[in-house]
């Protein structure tokens, strides 16, 4: 097996230095071993965990999370019996769905107010028919005038 040196593991796995060592104080990659001359020399699945890490920064996962993962992994040591990715992923996408569908709304809400002309914020609050939602209780915004806020 071939040890890398930084520079090497950052190129190899699309990240720079810095993030090594961040990830390394994280606990996310083990402490590699050091030259004579105080080089770091990690082991070549280094690659493997910040590709896995990077992945699963990109589907959502936080570092506390991925280190969580790494945890429950080979990679992390023993398996725990409650690490599994599965359930974890459930969690993650009942995460993404429920953003989804806030970020639904206010697109539909967006939508909404471009079609119904809004063009002040301070007078669109004070017209109960304008879509955008202040808070107000007289808010009705299916009382478009013509499908103008009149704002």
């Amino acid at each position: 097996m071939t040890a890398l040196r930084t520079s090497e593991l950052a190129a190899a796995a699309g990240v720079n230095t810095q993030t090594l060592r961040y990830y390394e104080r994280r606990g996310l990659l083990t402490e590699p071993a050091r030259t004579q001359g105080g080089h770091r020399l990690y082991p070549e699945n280094a690659i493997t965990v910040l590709r896995v890490i990077k992945a699963a920064q990109r589907l959502g996962f936080t570092l506390d999370e991925v280190a969580d993962l790494l945890t429950g992994t080979r990679v992390g040591g023993r398996r725990r019996a409650d690490a599994g990715l599965r359930a974890r992923v459930t969690t993650k996408l009942t995460e993404v769905d429920a953003k989804l569908a806030e970020l639904t709304e206010v697109r539909d809400t967006l939508r909404s107010a471009l079609a119904a002309g809004c063009e002040d914020l301070l007078a669109c609050s004070e017209s109960p028919s304008c879509p955008v939602p202040f808070g107000n209780e007289n808010h009705t915004p299916a009382n478009l005038e013509g499908g103008r806020c009149g704002c």
